[in-house]
């Protein structure tokens, strides 16, 4: 009886690497978990193109939006563990949701990390009445005119939102926050003056700051953005290490044998380091991976330590909505 289970062990794992090898021999579906035409549409259509010339197959971009991004990645986590379907998700799909909505599956465990995508910047804005015109004294103003500010966000536990918290928190300072249900309704009543500030996603707002009918302050990264170099980064303009950022990642199924994802990460690999696609998610005002930040097992080290970082903030979060 044990040679018989055995051999069925045996040969099952047989039959796994051998079409291990062979992957893939049919089109693969990449999950973008938000309505089609905005940014992350945008990239994963030309990720998904590039890595259709590694892999010799179609790579199909499906959009299931809904649910701030849960039903799309909850349809990834459910999905056969073969390669033939993964997701393109973000900080805020695999990280922050865990603690801001009910879901029906695990970030961690129900997943295996593929790798690390392009990011988007976060800047903070202002309209351009705001008398402040540097950081330090936007600063003193947010400290000085508290109750009477508003920031903009595209709703209740987005990384905006967190950002305003973890903002409020550094500086000891308590303001008001106007969700929107979009960046291009709140984009229309910043410019309106229905608020002050945001802790905004670049790539929408560039041309704003550009045309001269927004402010903008600071990056909230380590470095500046390759798409508007101009602008200084939190360190240097007076905000030492406030970073915040949305970066993407792809992920596959939980128990998606190995050498699948060895060939969807060489796949992702070469499309990032396309010169021509660089070019193009550059000038969508994101920013490239690290180099030495796309394997699979760096993916999961970082999503962890972006774990430890947001969920103690979505976690108060939730307990001051209870108050």
């Amino acid at each position: 009886m044990k040679k018989l289970v055995a051999l069925a062990f045996a040969t099952v794992a047989a039959i796994t690497t051998a079409n291990s090898q062979e992957f893939p021999t049919r089109p693969i579906t990449m999950i973008v978990p938000y309505p089609a035409g905005g940014v992350t549409d945008g990239m994963a259509r030309l990720i998904g193109e590039r890595m259709q010339n590694a892999l010799g197959q179609t790579v199909i971009v499906e959009n299931v939006g809904g649910g701030a991004g849960t039903i799309g990645v909850g349809r990834v986590a459910r999905a056969a563990p073969d390669g033939y379907t993964f997701v393109l998700g973000n900080l805020e799909t695999n990280v922050t949701n865990a603690v801001a909505q009910q879901l029906n599956f695990d970030v961690f465990k129900d997943f295996e990390p593929i790798a690390l995508m392009p990011s988007y910047p976060f800047i903070l804005v202002s309209k351009n009445d705001v008398p402040a015109k540097t950081l330090p004294e936007v600063i003193g103003w947010l400290k000085k005119n508290q109750d009477k500010i508003f920031q903009g966000t595209v709703g209740a536990g987005t990384i905006q939102h967190l950002c305003g918290l973890r903002l409020q928190e550094r500086l000891g300072a308590k303001w008001s926050f106007i969700p929107y249900r979009g960046g291009a309704p709140a984009m229309q009543d910043m410019l309106a003056g229905q608020f002050d500030f945001m802790c905004t996603a670049s790539g929408s707002f560039l041309p704003l700051v550009r045309n001269n009918q927004i402010r903008a302050y600071a990056v909230t990264a380590k470095v500046r953005m390759e798409a508007a170099k101009e602008i200084p980064t939190v360190d240097e303009a007076g905000l030492p290490g406030f970073y915040v950022g949305v970066w993407n990642a792809m992920w596959a199924p939980a128990n998606t044998p190995k050498p699948v994802i060895a060939k969807l990460n060489d796949a992702a690999v070469r499309a990032v380091n396309d010169p021509g696609l660089r070019a193009k998610i550059i000038g969508m005002g994101l920013d490239m991976p690290p180099a030495d930040m796309l394997t699979p097992e760096a993916l999961g080290k970082f999503q962890r330590a972006e774990a430890d970082v947001w969920w103690p903030v979505m976690a108060k979060m939730k307990e001051e909505t209870k108050k």
